[in-house]
């Protein structure tokens, strides 16, 4: 068979089954597989194979009984094919994919990033797999009635101006600690032993409302003879946190940021009645009005997965 020449530019293009057909049987080296992968019949890929062959005016396959074997036009045809279909399969699926071009922007404090929604976040990207989050960990007023945020949390009381304020998670704090710290000349056992310890302090920014200081909870649980002013000092509570999980000290923590740590032992409660409740929470803050449907889920989210935590909690 001798190959064609100069054939016009419109009978250049194969019929698309052809190329399929010759693609598939290219790869495999088996005319049997190709015919099981496209479900089809072995003799509808040979016929398939044949009408390439006439295109190209040569043979594409040496053929030996069952065995074939690409020849030196098949062998130049089949990636410029093989690459081609990848293609055509990932155009598809750009076609075909989920609008996830939903960005939601969402601004939260570090600690809150880093203790709580980044060990969660995963989850949200499961759910909503048409929802982009950027998301931004400050601790600058958010634009959220301006509409350069669509969802923030904030810590205080709540009262924020302008916009829509949902209570999402408490921010009541016990005192942390590493395990190191029960055992030794110094163990921590009582409150009282904290005069034994480094107090770690939270040095609350100029826009973060007061939080439970070591000032207030010795006062509560009645302990006298602690410096409570004495030790080192961080502007967010994730660094205290880590602090006093490396054994530098006891730190106040909001229980919803340690419970991970607790849980798995990289910190301790080093006292049983050591909650001190506050009226302070965090917040998810929303436009008063125009909701986004990716917002909306957001907090819905957040709190589904606040009531989760608290529900195995109440299990223990």
């Amino acid at each position: 068979m001798s190959r064609k020449k100069d054939a016009p530019v419109d009978s250049r293009i194969p019929p698309l089954n052809a190329l399929k057909a010759f693609e598939a049987a290219a790869r495999r080296l088996n005319i049997t597989r190709a015919a099981e992968e496209l479900s089809v019949t072995p003799g509808a890929i040979s016929q398939q194979i044949r009408i390439l062959e006439e295109h190209a005016g040569a043979p594409l396959f040496h053929r030996e009984g069952r065995q074939i074997a690409l020849t030196d036009l098949g062998a130049e045809l089949y990636p410029l094919l093989h690459d081609g279909f990848d293609y055509l399969k990932r155009a598809g699926d750009l076609l075909y994919r989920p609008d996830r071009r939903h960005a939601l922007a969402v601004s939260v404090p570090p600690s809150f990033a880093a203790k709580w929604l980044a060990p969660r976040i995963a989850r949200f990207a499961a759910a909503h797999p048409e929802v982009e989050v950027w998301m931004s960990a400050d601790m600058r007023l958010a634009d959220v009635g301006g509409g350069r945020v669509d969802v923030a949390v904030r810590y205080g009381r709540g009262d924020y101006t302008g916009v829509r304020s949902e209570r999402l998670l408490s921010a009541d704090v016990i005192p942390v600690c590493s395990p190191v710290l029960l055992t030794g000349p110094k163990a921590l056992k009582r409150p009282a032993d904290l005069a034994k310890h480094v107090l770690i302090h939270l040095r609350a920014g100029e826009l973060e409302e007061p939080r439970p200081d070591w000032a207030a909870w010795l006062k509560a649980k009645g302990v006298d003879k602690v410096d409570a002013a004495a030790g080192p000092r961080f502007d967010q509570t994730a660094l205290a946190i880590e602090a006093a999980a490396h054994g530098q000290g006891v730190a106040l923590a909001p229980y919803a940021f340690v419970a991970e740590d607790l849980a798995s032992g990289r910190l301790v409660a080093p006292f049983a009645d050591g909650a001190f409740s506050t009226e302070m929470a965090y917040h998810a803050l929303t436009r008063r009005s125009g909701v986004s449907e990716p917002a909306r889920a957001f907090v819905r989210w957040m709190k589904e997965e606040v009531q989760a935590a608290e529900q195995r909690v109440d299990d223990l």
